[in-house]
């Protein structure tokens, strides 16, 4: 109980202004909303471009405009972008290769699995679209050796639990680099696309995070909890996960959805009075470095 809590702001991802008015979209306004999430306790801030359909040069571009102001300022921060456009694993993370050469990356991106992302028709069925979000075994592979080559702490998303598994076969054979961070993302009611009803993922409860406990169990990989489409900290979840030991959170308007409108800041600051009312202490961007074992800031 005594590890510290990395507390993750992620920023914006899929969510519109429609559908909460705080959500920062240009470069400016994300480099803005880092610096308060960071100020009110974030050590790792994961932020989307507004445009997804960039080649990766583009999108490497907007994402230094957006990232560099904060890195003067803090240089200890740590940033993680998304996965880009292309048809090939090599095109989609493109500009992850050029955000790497130019010094301010630390973590990287690794999705171990592919999943049915949409939401639900008024009947509580999945919309009919034809959307997968995909990630071959060849594609998992350039993931981690992508991580490797740079130096990179990988980011793992758990969307289901076949994501662990893999992830989890990568970390027995040593393949796995320094820094790994195992995201378990819980689905929320909201439905992460937008509309109501999430079609994937275990629900945030507490047999759902034992399970995958159980799954992590004998490895020593640190983990977060989440719950996209939802409110991790109204769920339980939150609590659930630092009052079992060891886990970390994630928080941020790219997850949250509800009747409330709040800010990331407030999220993150929700998060670490949380963390304080536990009995555990907010890690600062340095010291979930040490944590992750993240390679030094550039």
């Amino acid at each position: 109980m005594s590890t510290p809590v990395i507390i993750e702001a992620a920023i914006n991802g899929v969510t519109t202004p429609e559908r909460n008015p705080s959500v920062p979209r240009s470069p400016a306004e994300i480099a803005a909303d880092a610096v308060r999430c960071l100020a009110a306790g974030a050590a790792i801030v994961h932020s989307h471009n507004a445009d997804f359909a960039l080649d990766g040069a583009r999108a490497a571009e907007l994402y230094l405009e957006a990232w560099r102001p904060v890195l003067r300022e803090r240089p200890g921060a740590i940033f993680y972008p998304t996965a880009g456009a292309g048809t090939t694993i090599a095109e989609r993370y493109a500009h992850e290769v050029l955000l790497a050469e130019a010094g301010v990356l630390r973590m990287g991106l690794v999705d171990p699995g592919s999943v049915n992302l949409g939401g639900a028709d008024e009947h509580g069925l999945p919309l009919p679209t034809d959307y997968v979000y995909v990630n071959s075994y060849r594609d998992i592979h350039y993931q981690v050796e992508l991580c490797t080559r740079y130096r990179l702490g990988p980011s793992i998303s758990i969307f289901e639990p076949g994501f662990l598994r893999v992830a989890l076969a990568f970390q027995r054979a040593r393949r796995l680099p320094s820094g790994a961070l195992v995201k378990l993302y819980f689905g929320g009611d909201e439905g992460y696309l937008g509309g109501t009803g999430v079609t994937f993922g275990l629900p945030p409860s507490a047999p759902s995070l034992e399970a995958y406990l159980a799954l992590l169990e004998g490895c020593d990989l640190p983990w977060s909890v989440a719950v996209l489409g939802g409110d991790v900290i109204a769920s339980g979840l939150a609590r659930l996960a630092l009052e079992r030991g060891g886990g970390h959170l994630r928080v941020g308007l790219e997850d949250h959805a509800g009747r409330r409108r709040p800010t990331n800041e407030e999220l993150v600051r929700e998060a670490a009075a949380l963390v304080r009312a536990t009995g555990r202490r907010v890690a600062t961007c340095e010291e979930a470095a040490r944590i992750l074992g993240l390679p030094q800031a550039s």
